[in-house]
């Protein structure tokens, strides 16, 4: 770790990390299991050349979806910006337990019921390893085509990761959003990046949210991005339909709101995302 990021926790916790051993962290960051001179263990991310406010966005973000009181969240203790670091409370994991799942899928179901007080982020502040923008809309269709598709279609167009008949596919799901999206819903309170590796099971078989990317928007969106990459399982969802029931039609919004992040990962990584976004447009289409 370095000298500068001792030197600024035992500023903000005024007592200083002792030994510290690097552990997986994400593919942006450095990651630590720390051990404080007070005898607390946390854990600590670092980044040598951040985008602005990279740790202050997390953990505000990690605030927010702590103040909802719906499920666990681990508590900010720490964060600064020069240098870039942030100093979460430590969670030691564990196997799930027999009620792990449906008591996720319930409490997401609380989680999203907090809602927002609008579409996006009242501090307006990015998010994502592609900054997308999160400025305050009043509709969902508004948010996810000015602050998602548009800018997503434009990142795939300029760096070639689309076809360009694919790209145009995009701009029509865009111009047909008041038809596909469904009914209307108020903002839920998201975690935004919810994929497996951004839930950890602790010792006791409970999940903690980590690494949001936390905005107001379409709960749907939270879950389709769980079953786009796997790892919860059926009872999750089915505790979910039961606390808060879906709208009519979810099943076929499922690739509309893969859309957003099956695009990002073609944009970052190219290979099967490609024909994955070409097959979700497929479906909408």
């Amino acid at each position: 770790m370095d000298q500068a990021v001792v030197d600024a926790i035992r500023t903000e916790l005024e007592t200083s990390p002792t030994t510290w051993r690097s552990v997986s962290g994400g593919d942006v960051s450095d990651a630590f299991d720390t051990k404080l001179g007070d005898g607390r263990q946390v854990f600590v991310k670092t980044h040598t050349n951040p985008p602005p406010d990279f740790f202050d966005t997390e953990a505000s973000g990690l605030d927010w979806l702590r103040d909802a009181d719906a499920l666990p969240v681990p508590e900010v203790l720490a964060s600064g910006e020069d240098p870039a670091f942030l100093v979460l409370e430590w969670i030691d994991e564990g196997p799930p337990g027999p009620q792990t799942e449906s008591e996720l899928g319930r409490s997401l179901a609380a989680l999203h019921r907090a809602g927002a007080p609008s579409f996006g982020r009242e501090d307006r502040r990015t998010t994502g390893s592609r900054g997308l923008p999160n400025q305050p809309c009043d509709t969902w269709v508004e948010f996810f085509a000015t602050q998602r598709l548009i800018p997503l279609a434009r990142l795939a167009r300029d760096e070639r990761a689309l076809e360009a008949s694919t790209v145009r596919a995009l701009d029509r799901v865009i111009d047909r959003l008041d038809d596909l999206g469904g009914d209307p819903e108020p903002p839920a309170r998201l975690h935004g990046d919810l994929w497996a590796g951004n839930r950890l099971v602790d010792v006791e078989g409970r999940s903690w949210l980590i690494d949001p990317a936390a905005h107001g928007g379409h709960r749907e969106f939270d879950l389709a991005m769980m079953r786009l990459f796997g790892g919860f399982g059926e009872p999750c969802f089915a505790e979910y339909a039961s606390a808060f029931p879906l709208a009519e039609g979810w099943e076929a919004r499922v690739p509309l709101h893969q859309l957003a992040p099956l695009v990002v990962h073609a944009v970052k990584f190219g290979g099967g995302y490609v024909p994955s976004v070409e097959r979700a447009l497929g479906q909408l289409l």
